[in-house]
């Protein structure tokens, strides 16, 4: 059976690659992200895969803007059966150097906007005896890197939520888990490479192989598709028992 689906920031990197694997699985998507064609992108998949989609640019980083998303997908598809929760911003700087106001915008965007959007959903997973609330957290989530506090802080948080919600959920059938990427080479990946590449004096390719890949085991970026077959597997109605977890692919850099 077909699944309704809200996936934020959805219309490019990490976000996109999941929905295309919601699509592919014959499962209704609501888009949600900052590109102009996103609307383009949703009937594109609808066509595509002969599914229901829907496309809304709303300001995640207000409660407001993460209600009118949700207002959205149940006005559109009429349930949600899967949230996932990907959005995020990164902005990497000395934590003394750190802009008062990025430090707001990652909370807002990258841990607030998590907690807004599952406490929207929950009464009605919970009514509906099912729900899969998936975070996409980072392996930030759970180590730290210099010049990164508020992206840290953030993913640390979205994880910790992950277990409330699950302890909450589960005896309504509403799993909550997080998945902890790596570096996946995307948008905002690639805008961390120039920050660092000027934080640290380097040069971009010397950042890619001297910090983001330094820790790493396997020295290559987490591809998209992995994180995508991830959620999938979560988002089964047979994975009623994995709740609370978080999954790390991360090329090993958290086996050190």
């Amino acid at each position: 059976m077909s699944k309704n689906v809200i996936i934020t920031g959805s219309t490019s990197g990490i976000g996109l690659g999941v929905a295309e694997a919601f699509a592919k699985n014959r499962d209704n998507v609501i888009f949600n992200g900052l590109e102009p064609n996103g609307a383009e992108i949703a009937a594109n998949y609808a066509e595509k895969y002969s599914i229901k989609t829907g496309f809304i640019h709303s300001n995640l980083m207000t409660p407001e803007g993460v209600q009118e998303l949700i207002n959205y997908s149940y006005e559109t598809l009429g349930s949600i059966d899967v949230l996932v929760n990907n959005a995020g911003i990164q902005h990497v700087s000395p934590v003394e150097d750190f802009p008062i106001e990025k430090y707001h915008q990652i909370i807002a965007l990258n841990m607030n906007a998590a907690f807004y959007a599952s406490k929207a959903v929950f009464a009605k997973m919970k009514a509906q005896g099912f729900g899969r609330i998936i975070n996409i957290s980072s392996v930030h989530g759970i180590r730290a890197s210099e010049y990164k506090s508020a992206y840290v802080m953030a993913k640390h948080g979205v994880i910790g939520l992950t277990k409330v919600l699950a302890l909450e959920g589960a005896l309504h059938n509403v799993t909550s888990n997080a998945i902890c990427p790596g570096y996946v080479k995307t948008p905002l990946v690639e805008g961390q490479i120039a920050d660092q590449a000027k934080a640290h004096h380097m040069s971009e390719n010397e950042v890619i192989e001297k910090i983001m890949l330094k820790k790493q085991a396997v020295k290559s970026f987490i591809p998209v598709e992995k994180i995508a077959e991830m959620a999938l597997f979560l988002a089964a109605e047979n994975a009623t028992s994995i709740s609370g977890a978080h999954f790390v692919l991360d090329g090993g850099w958290s086996a050190q």
